[in-house]
C-alpha cells in the first residue's frame, strides 16, 4: 500500500497517482528508467518491398491474393469461398477479407464488393454489383457474372490491384 501525502488514502502498490484526490503519489527521483533492446524491431512500420520470397506463410492456401500497392500478401485457406470489401461503423453484412487497413475506401472499395470462391480446379471470381466496378486483366466486369481466373491474372477492386497467386499443390 502506499499512503497519499496530501490526503493519506491508502493506494494500491504501484500506483502512480491517488486515486482519491489525484496527487502524485511516487516522486519523479524515485522513478527508474530502462533500456529497452530494439533489435527485434527494425521492420516494424517499414513499407513491405513487394517482394514475395519467403512472405507466402500459410502452404495450405489455395490462392493468395497480392495487393499490388503495398506488396502485402493475403493468402486464403480453410473455406472454400470469401466475400471482399470494406468494414464501415454500423454495417449489417460484414465481408470475409476486410480491405479497410489498404485504403480501399479511397480506392472505391464498396463495403461488399466481390467474393472469390474455388470450386474444384477453378478458381471463380464475381462482382456483387459494386459502385466502381471490379476489373479482371484491365476489362470491366459485368456485376453478378461469374468469371474464372488463373494464376497471374490482375484484379482491381475500384483502384485496389491485386495479382491472384493460385498455389498448385
Amino acid at each position: 500500500m502506499i499512503v497519499c501525502s496530501n490526503c493519506k488514502h491508502k493506494n494500491m502498490a504501484g500506483s502512480m497517482f491517488c486515486a482519491e484526490c489525484g496527487s502524485q503519489l511516487v516522486g519523479t527521483n524515485e522513478l527508474v528508467t530502462q533500456n529497452i533492446s530494439t533489435d527485434n524491431f527494425k521492420n516494424i512500420g517499414k513499407k513491405p518491398t513487394g517482394s514475395l520470397t519467403g512472405s507466402l506463410n500459410a502452404n495450405d492456401a489455395w490462392v493468395s491474393l497480392h495487393l499490388l500497392d503495398t506488396g502485402q500478401v493475403l493468402p486464403l485457406s480453410e473455406r472454400n469461398e470469401f466475400t471482399m470489401g470494406r468494414i464501415s461503423e454500423g454495417q449489417p453484412i460484414m465481408p470475409d477479407i476486410d480491405l479497410s487497413p489498404y485504403q480501399a475506401y479511397v480506392a472505391g472499395v464498396s463495403r461488399l464488393h466481390a467474393v472469390i470462391k474455388k470450386r474444384g480446379s477453378q478458381i471463380i471470381f464475381m462482382d456483387l454489383g459494386s459502385a466502381n466496378g471490379t476489373y479482371l486483366n484491365g476489362k470491366r466486369l459485368n456485376s453478378n457474372v461469374e468469371h474464372s481466373l488463373t494464376h497471374g491474372d490482375i484484379v482491381a477492386l475500384g483502384k485496389l490491384k491485386m495479382q491472384i497467386l493460385v498455389n498448385t499443390r
